[in-house]
């Protein structure tokens, strides 16, 4: 699977203008952020009923409606995501020199800018937010393999950041029923450096018997290795010991690969004396295919030793291991981001506490079945060693079968004096990733969080607002290394420290 984060330790996302690229940030509700704007995500994430500033255009536009009339509100924000995930190597890899690893990707930055205006029953404005993403760094990627030869021992790596750029319109209908919309600019940027070792490889390709239970290599290329086999030039029993995807820039604010695309929102919301309901529907995006013109796909191949210096086939004999490096465009096809449903309630408690709760169904099952790739070859190759490989093609594809999360976002606001508020919450979720094709490349396994939120009102047109998100640790072995010599998966091990800082000015 796609999608991704990380740059070594910091990552900023350009978020000022419609070709600003998306923070990369790591995986909370899947790829989802758990909450977008402190005031929200304070309360666990729970927006779709009430007032939550400009962030509504990311969570139910219409509650932009629920400002007061001749309002305006700027809103400058910058949030700071902390992953903490560490990888242990399966049992039995240290014999091949693979070792527990934790991922170097810790901290990450990331502005938002949005501004909403009210006049009369349209409430207006824009906003750039990014919308989340996943990704992990190793400093050596041997543990994904099973250890060496069976990896490059270079640094394996993740990243992927999806952002927009918003223009939010909505309508008080009457006092008690607004409705609301937006229309979305997407963009998405991707960074991989990913090793294969060469039993998982071997598994992927029919052509040499593998049985593709976690994905599937197929095209010239892929046709090319089982012709020098059984023209003789490469070992029979282990032709590959390692394959390795290489696309990334160095760049902090765009990925090597990119599209772009557009999706958007609709909701409403309904008053009931003190309880207000809401609702939004989140479409499906509509990015186009991801291009990487500068990309590498090198591989560790054996020649035919058989019957020399008497080592016998399937052993690996260095004078016969060359690698070879192939340049070429690699294409990500149809990487989307899902359907979201939202409905919830809040209700006023008192004057001064106000309590909500929402339901969110991502509908990830219908984007994340698989991880599609194409790779085609320049037709000149600068290693002399790759030139057989000139304008040949693979099509790669990891299966990822996630299945739909349900979230359950639980919070309340209490207003100690006219200017402090003090907010706490729940965010609960399942993990969608199942065991079989988790990579700890792309562990968006986290589960739960525990919010803590702060609003202080410092005068009549300034305020800011803070909040604490802690996702407690989780764990979970992927069935993904029962194709390497060890036959054992890898246990990654991901918990979160969030936050997210506000200024706002009204006028």
């Amino acid at each position: 699977m796609l999608n991704i984060i990380t740059k070594k330790t910091i990552t900023v996302a350009a978020l000022v203008a419609l070709g600003a690229a998306p923070v990369s940030v790591l995986a909370t509700n899947g790829m989802n952020l758990e909450g977008y704007g402190p005031e929200a995500t304070g309360m666990g994430g729970a927006s779709m009923a009430w007032d939550n500033g400009s962030a509504a255009m990311m969570n139910n536009p219409a509650t932009l409606g629920l400002m007061h009339e001749g309002e305006s509100r700027l809103d400058v924000a910058i949030g700071t995501l902390g992953p903490d995930i560490a990888s242990d190597a399966p049992a039995g890899a240290a014999a091949f020199g693979a070792t527990d690893e934790s991922s170097s990707s810790s901290l990450f930055i990331m502005p938002a800018l949005g501004y909403v205006k009210r006049s009369g029953k349209v409430s207006y404005g824009f906003g750039v937010y990014s919308q989340g993403g996943m990704g992990t760094e190793y400093d050596n990627g041997a543990f994904m393999t099973g250890g060496a030869p069976f990896a490059s021992g270079e640094t394996v790596r993740s990243e992927v950041g999806v952002g927009r750029f918003l223009v939010p319109l909505a309508y008080t209908v009457n006092e008690n029923f607004t409705v609301g919309g937006s229309v979305d600019f997407v963009w998405a940027g991707m960074d991989l450096q990913m090793d294969v070792g060469g039993a998982q490889f071997g598994d992927m390709v029919a052509a040499l018997g593998g049985t593709q239970k976690f994905g599937s290599a197929s095209g010239t290329m892929v046709q090319g290795f089982a012709g020098m086999i059984s023209g003789g030039m490469l070992d029979p029993d282990g032709p590959v010991n390692w394959a390795r995807f290489d696309f990334s820039d160095d760049s902090d604010f765009t990925g090597s690969a990119g599209s772009t695309g557009f999706g958007g929102k609709i909701g409403g919301t309904y008053k009931i004396g003190k309880l207000k309901l809401g609702g939004s529907y989140h479409s499906k995006t509509s990015l186009g295919d991801m291009k990487a013109s500068d990309a590498e796909v090198s591989f560790s191949i054996n020649g035919n030793d058989a019957g020399v210096g008497g080592a016998p086939n399937g052993t690996i004999n260095p004078a016969f291991t060359q690698k070879v490096a192939v340049s070429g465009e690699v294409k990500i096809k149809d990487f989307q981001w899902p359907e979201i449903i939202a409905f919830g309630a809040a209700y006023d408690v008192s004057d001064k506490l106000m309590i909500a709760a929402d339901y969110k169904r991502i509908m990830w099952s219908k984007v994340m079945q698989d991880f599609n790739m194409s790779f085609v070859a320049d037709a000149v190759q600068a290693d002399p060693g790759a030139a057989a490989f000139g304008g040949a093609a693979m099509d790669m594809n990891l299966n990822q079968d996630w299945e739909d999360q349900n979230v359950l976002l639980i919070g309340a606001a209490y207003k100690v004096s006219d200017p402090l508020t003090l907010r706490a919450g729940l965010n609960l979720a399942n993990n969608p990733v199942p065991d079989e094709y988790m990579n700890p490349l792309f562990p968006a396994i986290i589960k739960n969080h525990v919010t803590l939120g702060v609003g202080y009102v410092m005068s009549d047109v300034s305020n800011i607002n803070f909040s604490l998100a802690y996702a407690p640790p989780v764990s979970q072995t992927t069935d993904y290394g029962q194709s390497t010599p060890t036959g054992k998966g890898v246990e990654v091990t991901h918990s979160q420290t969030n936050s997210q800082l506000m200024y706002s000015y009204v006028f």
